[in-house]
């Protein structure tokens, strides 16, 4: 249904001009949505892949540390691990997605295998495993929060981006289309009046010549 409009060639200028403008736009957001599911699905098989990862190396190392528990006690096990065994460095930032600044988060600590916070007299080996499984997953757990913190923000952008879409391609563009077609008919009604008027205006200055 056309809204209410004034049925003039400047309304009509005006609404065709927006309608080209509503049509760019419709075709660079639907082209931008497109991208940002092509990275997004990029992101989820980054993140599926971490996840199986640093959860079959978490699961292992909380079995040696169950195991560890049952031979030296909760009680040893916590007062082994009382010093840090290093430092988790990270450095943060951002960087840009199809106009969306995500954040970026790297590990930049000591690499090398981590050396244990205790001595060896009364600890087990499994205890030993479970420290150096856990320092050796940081980095992908470092990573995975970040991959995850991406795709959350892409999906909410995804999801802002086809709603902008369909709002132009089911409401506006065609309620643009409508007004211009009716703004023509009416026009073109107006033209046909104006030309009727005019030949009766002749017919009667002939007959009057007569």
């Amino acid at each position: 249904m056309a809204m209410r409009v004034n049925p003039t060639r400047m309304e009509l200028t005006r609404l065709k001009k927006r309608l080209r403008t509503a049509t760019r736009g419709h075709k660079l957001l639907k082209d931008k949505r497109d991208e940002m599911v092509r990275r997004f699905m990029i992101y989820i098989r980054r993140d599926k892949e971490l996840r199986e990862q640093v959860e079959a190396k978490l699961t292992a190392a909380m079995g040696r540390f169950g195991i560890a528990s049952a031979r030296m006690g909760a009680g040893e096990v916590a007062e082994a691990l009382l010093v840090p065994a290093r430092k988790a460095e990270v450095e943060t930032g951002t960087k840009n997605i199809m106009s969306v600044n995500v954040p970026t988060i790297k590990y930049v600590g000591e690499t090398k295998d981590a050396a244990l916070p205790y001595g060896f007299a009364f600890t087990s080996s499994e205890l030993d495993g479970a420290v150096l499984d856990l320092a050796a997953v940081l980095p992908q757990l470092i990573e995975l929060a970040e991959v995850e913190k991406t795709c959350n923000m892409l999906a909410d952008e995804i999801e802002k981006t086809r709603r902008r879409v369909n709002a132009l391609e089911h409401v506006m563009i065609p309620e643009m289309t409508e007004n211009i077609r009716f703004i023509t008919m009416k026009l073109e009604e107006n033209e046909r009046g104006n030309l009727n008027r005019l030949m009766k205006v002749k017919e009667m200055m002939t007959e009057q010549e007569a």
